[in-house]
């Protein structure tokens, strides 16, 4: 059975449409962007189709790809210290002279629409519940939320271990009462932890990684990321023979991209606040 992202994504820019449509405050969204790659050119896109349909002012700023680190950084502190600026994101990844992490650092927690500073994702560990959250994290927590599929004293097997999806994640749902289990592509006897698994959540770009085999019947399962190869896309998990045995699963491909975006714009206007 197949989690339908479409109808939770779009509840949830709705409820902020009408949220923003009977609110006195105006919300901005701004969005740096330094290095023009394919990819996040279609995801900024995304933003701004998203933001003017729940009315939130959207605003790009481009640099060429040659600004130095401390003109990126003085342009971001211009940023927290604009008052008509709700909050903003620089778009990932930077080009390899710029560090992203000295980046992300100067920007102001309070106006980090993507939560990724250190203050913010410190937060997630203490149990702050007014802090804004990672999108793609957010976005996962409300799948399950839509779906009432309960964490709180369930297994969940997370496969990867980033800084800015994985970790948050994960205290996400410790907070949530689930016992959750962080494993990678190089677990030894992965199958031992997702077999055991009510929930499994996967980004490792290993393609095929999690089969039918490795889990049980009422396993849920939350694909998140995928590899191309020989210019064809595979995801962590074999989404085919998966939804012929009757788990529930997120569709491949396409839930990852629409469900960040409407946490994002939940995230500017929770900022807002």
């Amino acid at each position: 059975m197949i989690i339908d992202w479409k109808k939770i994504a779009e509840k949830i820019f709705e409820e902020l449409k009408q949220k923003i449509k009977n609110s006195w405050k105006k919300y901005k969204l701004t969005v740096i962007l330094v290095w023009k790659n394919s990819p996040s050119l279609r995801y900024i896109k995304q933003k701004e189709k998203w933001a003017n349909y729940v009315w939130i002012e959207f605003n790009l700023l481009e640099f060429d790809d040659n600004i130095s680190e401390e003109k990126l950084i003085s342009e971001i502190k211009k940023l927290n210290t604009n008052k008509e600026v709700t909050a903003f994101m620089v778009q990932l990844p930077l080009p390899k002279h710029i560090n992203s992490e000295k980046i992300i650092e100067n920007i102001s927690p309070e106006k980090d629409a993507d939560w990724f500073s250190p203050v913010n994702l410190w937060k997630v560990v203490l149990w702050d519940e007014n802090a804004l959250i990672p999108c793609t994290p957010a976005g996962i927590m409300e799948l399950l939320k839509e779906y009432k599929i309960e964490v709180s004293w369930k297994n969940v097997t997370i496969i990867w271990r980033s800084n800015i999806v994985w970790k948050p994640v994960a205290n996400l749902l410790i907070n949530a009462w689930a016992t959750t289990t962080i494993c990678n592509s190089k677990t030894k006897n992965l199958k031992y932890f997702t077999k055991n698994s009510d929930i499994i959540i996967s980004a490792t770009w290993s393609p095929h990684l999690l089969k039918v085999e490795m889990l049980n019947k009422n396993s849920v399962i939350i694909d998140v990321w995928f590899s191309v190869i020989d210019k064809k896309i595979f995801w962590d998990a074999d989404f085919k023979e998966i939804e012929k045995n009757g788990n529930l699963i997120t569709p491949v491909p396409g839930w990852v991209g629409p469900m960040t975006v409407a946490m994002l714009m939940k995230n500017t206007v929770k900022a807002g606040k």
